[in-house]
């Protein structure tokens, strides 16, 4: 019975220190479930220790020593696989060998074992998919308890002489068995108690991080500015539950929301160290209240006491900051500040795809302004041209062409690239078409059928000109027959569809490009509308091209 309670005694030494492991960022390498190179020398360090330890504070029985050394072969094993296990028993084995004793080499032996088989073991499990049985209290009393079997075995068949050895395993084997087995479970039942909370800290953080995520995906794409921080803002502290929320750009508060919102106004300018700091230097900054002392630069009656203040950043530019607040009375939490620097670069990625998005509308209304310039000199040399040589035989008529050209003219210059009515958009086609009619004289037709109904629905800005024209340039003026150039509009399941057909079937699409007009038409839209709208070119050759535009119905002018 003294032996016994000598040994639990042991056990509650290991265990207590356990227990203080467990409240220090190492513990949680023992949780890990697929373990690398520093985890196993770790593994391999702590627990051959605890071999070390067993053996020393064991006690001295006939000869040899009652200990609790198989806790660490077995727990080394597991935890660290089965090259980690050996080293950890062999350590174990050669260190009770060099104590000497009749048992010194069965003690060596069977400590290696019990190494090795546990290492084994857990290799089986993690293969089979079965690794969460080796935190199992259970499966590792069952795994001890045979080890200790194995032990005591082989003490009796390598220990001589056998009936000393007889002996010690009747004295020593219930206590070592029993003691062994469930201090090995009880250890092992702390860390699984440790990875669940793990475990369940981490799918708290990624829930908050999701859902924060999806609440404000696409906010500051739209623009980082005090309406959208502000947003933003709010959505993380619903989220979090910290005292207050502020977002900054690389001058001023952009947005404040929570305890101290009434004098950390939006608009001022940024006057904390911090934060400066957080700017100039691109790091993370976090004062606790305790160990770094945090003070409120606005105002000395402020209920804040902590603050962790996180770089906004747009490629390697930090472009403004992110700022968590605790009051006074609460500490702050190590999971908001994890998830605070995780929603930084959320909200960085979403500025600068916003900054990506803004460039491209840019250059596709620099492409819009080049088309501009081209069909312009183009057009104009043609219909100069042309109301030259009608000039003398007609002077009323070039004069209505002068008045339509300049109306022609008129629009383009005044034309936004954003949205217009397709009434206005007919006008501008009026305009083009009466010029180039009087060109063709009777050569060219164009009928167009545009239902008065769908006159108010808004299109972008030169979508059925440039369409158009193409049908004229590079179709019918190359026919020897009249051209004929038919437009449609249409609506069907909320979505707009406009047709220009043509009769001369010329169509020839180039790699890479559909020609500057119709591939910046499909282009616009698509970067207004998303990928199920644009154009579509069919050809049927010598017979007709026809260019279908799909449009949603975005909104109907009353």
């Amino acid at each position: 019975m003294s032996l016994i309670l000598l040994l639990i005694q042991q056990m509650s030494l290991y265990l207590v220190i356990v227990y203080l492991v467990s409240k220090t960022p190492l513990f949680k390498l023992f949780t890990e479930a697929s373990t690398r190179l520093p985890h196993k020398i770790f593994i391999y360090l702590v627990f051959s220790g605890f071999c070390v330890m067993a053996t020393y504070f064991g006690e001295q029985t006939h000869g040899a020593i009652a200990n609790t050394r198989a806790m660490g072969a077995v727990l080394g094993g597991l935890l660290g696989g089965p090259v980690t296990g050996f080293l950890v028993g062999l350590t174990g084995g050669l260190h009770r060998y060099s104590l000497g004793g009749f048992t010194d080499m069965a003690c060596a032996v069977s400590t290696t074992f019990e190494g090795l088989s546990a290492g084994l073991l857990s290799h089986y499990l993690r293969r089979s998919g079965r690794s969460e049985l080796i935190f199992n209290p259970l499966v590792v009393f069952l795994i001890t308890l045979y080890a200790e079997i194995m032990q005591m075995s082989i003490i009796l068949l390598v220990a001589r002489p056998f009936d000393e050895a007889l002996a010690l395993v009747k004295q020593i084997a219930p206590s070592m068995l029993l003691v062994n087995s469930v201090g090995a479970a009880l250890f092992m039942s702390m860390i699984r108690d440790q990875k669940t909370m793990f475990d369940k800290l981490s799918s708290a953080f990624s829930t908050k991080a999701l859902k924060i995520a999806e609440r404000s995906v696409g906010m500051l794409s739209k623009g980082f500015n005090e309406e959208t921080s502000a947003q933003v803002a709010r959505i993380m502290i619903e989220e979090t539950k910290v005292g207050a929320v502020a977002i900054t750009d690389r001058e001023k508060l952009l947005a404040f929301i929570g305890i101290g919102a009434d004098h950390h106004l939006p608009g001022a300018p940024i006057s904390s160290r911090m934060t400066l700091d957080a700017i100039n230097h691109n790091k993370v900054m976090f004062a606790d209240g305790v160990e770094v002392p945090y003070a409120c630069s606005m105002s000395s009656q402020c209920s804040l006491g902590s603050s962790l203040v996180i770089p906004l950043r747009s490629d390697n530019e930090v472009i403004g900051t992110i700022k968590l607040y605790e009051p006074k009375n609460k500490l702050f939490l190590n999971i908001n500040r994890t998830l605070g620097e995780g929603i930084a670069r959320l909200l960085s990625n979403q500025i600068l795809f916003g900054r990506f998005v803004q460039q491209q509308n840019l250059l596709t209304q620099a492409e819009l302004k080049l088309l501009q310039a081209q069909v312009n000199p183009h057009f104009l040399f043609n219909a100069l041209g042309t109301i030259g040589a009608i000039t003398r035989q007609d002077p009323n008529k070039a004069r209505q062409l002068l008045q339509q050209l300049s109306q022609f003219l008129r629009i383009n210059l005044k034309r936004t690239t954003g949205l217009v009515t397709l009434g206005d958009e007919l006008e501008h086609i009026h305009a083009y078409l009466t010029i180039e009619k009087a060109r063709f004289i009777d050569k060219l037709q164009v009928d167009l059928q545009l239902p008065e109904s769908l006159l108010g629905i808004q299109v972008p800005a030169f979508t059925l000109q440039p369409i158009i024209e193409n049908a004229v340039k590079h179709g019918t003026s190359h026919l020897l027959e009249t051209g004929r150039i038919h437009v449609t509009a249409s609506v069907n399941d909320n979505v707009l569809l406009l047709e220009v057909t043509d009769n001369a079937g010329l169509y020839q699409p180039k790699e890479g490009s559909d020609g500057l007009g119709m591939n910046l038409v499909h282009k616009r839209i698509q970067n207004l509308f998303g990928p199920d709208y644009g154009l579509n070119v069919i050809c049927e050759p010598g017979e007709y091209t026809r260019v279908e535009i799909r449009l949603p119905i975005t909104e109907t002018a009353s």
